[in-house]
């Protein structure tokens, strides 16, 4: 059960991510050429290799109960931020997001800026296209080698970041503009629910908990995530028709 949730974790997470870079990419490639944001894209691709390499091995250093307590306190702050935001954009009182309109703001803002052409390369582009990659990968490589580290199985949160990373790419390139059909805000509430998850079962283990049945309680925490998130929307959509009436 865990190795299946673990690498459905790290696709939904890593999906998501992949999405807002690619809308980015494709912003920086219409408007400033595909050259700039293809050599950026490349340079955030390298950085983000090294930083992997780094950080990777470092982590298998730590005792696996301190690990685990570090890794789990930070996908619990993380994961509570993502399903926060699912939360209020399901119960009305945040705008959903909306990749089209994202892209249309990108693409407005890269139009209206000036050009500094370096070494043939558009600088404007170049650093558009290695921000949003960085930023967004810097993400995916936080969740696989958190998500790895603390189980032993790194390889298989790779998977699942790997799957994700071609199937985006792939659908991308057949479409060529942004992924607006995604229901990118139900992956977002089922990744902040899934992180929020892990985050309890690991913080607690590093804790010193011993959870019934050990690997076999995740869907008794996933189970009480999803009824309290479901409790929230639906107490924020009644709270929120008064004030509409």
């Amino acid at each position: 059960m865990t190795t299946g949730f673990l690498i459905a974790s790290a696709f939904l997470a890593s999906a998501v991510e992949f999405v807002e870079a690619l809308t980015i990419v494709l912003a920086a490639g219409v408007t400033r050429g595909w050259r700039s944001a293809l050599a950026g894209l490349g340079a955030a691709t390298v950085a983000l290799a090294a930083i992997v390499a780094a950080l990777g091995p470092a982590l298998t250093l730590i005792p696996i109960d301190a690990l685990r307590l570090v890794v789990g306190a930070l996908l619990l702050a993380f994961g509570l931020q993502w399903l926060r935001k699912a939360i209020l954009r399901a119960s009305g009182y945040k705008a959903l997001h909306d990749e089209a309109e994202i892209f249309a703001r990108e693409e407005a803002e890269a139009r209206r800026a000036g050009g500094v052409q370096r070494a043939g390369v558009d600088w404007y582009g170049f650093t558009l296209s290695f921000k949003g990659v960085l930023l967004e990968g810097l993400e995916v490589a936080f969740i696989v080698i958190t998500f790895g580290s603390a189980q032993g199985r790194i390889a298989y949160a790779a998977l699942g970041a790997g799957v994700a990373l071609v199937l985006v790419a792939i659908v991308g390139v057949l479409v060529r503009g942004p992924l607006t059909r995604v229901p990118e805000n139900t992956l977002k509430f089922t990744v902040g629910v899934m992180l929020t998850t892990f985050g309890i079962f690991w913080s607690a283990e590093g804790t010193g908990v011993h959870w019934p049945g050990d690997d076999a309680s995740l869907p008794g925490v996933l189970a009480f995530v999803v009824l309290l998130s479901a409790a929230a929307v639906a107490t924020l959509k009644r709270r929120r028709r008064p004030a509409f009436a």
